[in-house]
């Protein structure tokens, strides 16, 4: 069977791999290079604390084989527990956590509800007087997405599959007779048997050329790292995601990562500001003092300035904004499309971390196999109208 898989993000390279393995001929045509998208902007955090069954069982697979990748080539998955919590006065966000835990303990996620002293005395560099409660995901860790998509498309080369980097491709629709969909380069055309967008913020635009229609909406998130960063406690600093003050953060070499700056505005995805802007910068500088206190700079006399020093003395070493993709009800469109036309994308900020588990399902579909039915694109007709929502907020999660 021949297959053609557009976009060499984090899925698309899975599921190149997927497909290789499987005996498919296997074509990947992307217009830069390896995780040069979204994928390679992403944060890293992986866990499976989802309320929703489908939700769960996904990210337990993804953790599973971020696991069994880990030591290859140059990519490390490091187990790291996920904290999420909300402060006092966030009622409404509070009682979420607290209605998520029991029904992902339902699902057989290994998570709990903490109180402020165990939540203090499990990771004593998090700031918790003003807590009203928080939550810990122990099936968890992180990882660098480049690095994870680079070892995917290893993999899928020493499988067979073909991977033509700096190679624009237009998606058309099958000619007369048998031809199925067609891929178009400067080098010609080429017929499938079964073609994957996987072309992140692209994507809409992708399928729109062979005259298919999705409802997919680019957004602009930000993050920054920064340089070595004292933190007292360090081995035991959780990854965080603080839902009322809208920030993750996590470990990052010696200096640590943070991230949202999310603007639900859609954006054009050959025409965005690829740089952090000077507020988020600011405003991390700010939620670090506040979510770590007097942990922050807590050793020697460089981490005693930023302590002291607040933004102003930030070490950041790169900050950078990336795209994720929103659909109308924030799950992912994934599955046929159109005949032989298949789609995957619509990871509202949730793509990386399940990416081996998704990209494994994609493939599995375009030889044959079943789906995940409530993410097929077919539920909706392309032209839906609808807002952003930022992934990460917490609220209720439908079964």
């Amino acid at each position: 069977m021949r297959t053609a898989v557009l976009g060499a993000g984090a899925i698309g390279t899975t599921a190149a791999y997927d497909l290789a393995t499987r005996g498919a001929d296997v074509t990947v045509f992307e217009r830069e290079s390896v995780a040069a998208g979204s994928s390679g902007r992403a944060s890293g955090l992986c866990y499976d604390a989802y309320a929703g069954r489908t939700d769960a069982a996904v990210g337990d697979r993804a953790l599973e084989r971020f696991r069994e990748l880990s030591g290859t080539g140059d990519f490390e998955f490091t187990d790291r527990p996920y904290v999420w919590l909300a402060r006092e006065g966030d009622e409404r966000r509070a009682a979420a956590i607290r209605e998520q835990v029991g029904r992902m303990r339902e699902h057989g996620r290994n998570v709990s509800l903490l109180s402020k002293a165990a939540l203090a005395d499990r990771f004593s560099a998090l700031e918790t007087d003003d807590v009203a409660v928080a939550a810990v995901a122990e099936n968890a860790g992180h990882a660098d997405p480049a690095s994870y998509a680079a070892a995917m498309a290893d993999r899928a080369r020493e499988a067979g599959a073909t991977i033509r980097e700096r190679t624009p491709a237009t998606l058309r629709e099958g000619g007369d007779g048998n031809e199925g969909p067609v891929v178009e380069t400067d080098g010609g055309r080429e017929s499938f048997d079964a073609v994957l967008v996987a072309a992140g913020a692209h994507t809409r635009r992708v399928l729109a050329a062979a005259g298919i229609a999705v409802p997919l909406k680019p957004y602009r998130v930000q993050a920054l790292v920064t340089g070595p960063t004292p933190v007292r406690d360090r081995d035991a600093l959780p990854m965080l995601f603080d839902a009322t003050g809208g920030y993750y953060l996590r470990p990052y070499g010696a200096g640590l990562l943070v991230g949202d700056g999310t603007e639900p505005v859609e954006r054009d995805p050959d025409d965005w500001d690829r740089g952090a802007d000077d507020w988020f910068v600011e405003d991390c500088a700010g939620y670090l003092a506040s979510a770590l206190g007097e942990a922050l700079g807590a050793e020697g006399d460089e981490g005693a300035a930023l302590g002291a020093g607040g933004a102003t003395a930030l070490p950041v070493e790169r900050a950078w904004a990336g795209l994720c993709t929103a659909t109308p009800d924030g799950d992912p469109l994934l599955g046929e499309c159109a005949p032989g036309v298949y789609v995957a994308a619509g990871w509202q900020g949730h793509g990386f971390m399940r990416a081996p588990a998704l990209g494994e399902v994609i493939a599995e579909g375009m030889l044959g196999g079943e789906g995940i039915g409530g993410f097929a694109p077919t539920r909706f007709d392309g032209s839906e109208d609808f807002e952003i929502v930022e992934g990460m907020d917490v609220a209720v999660e439908p079964e």
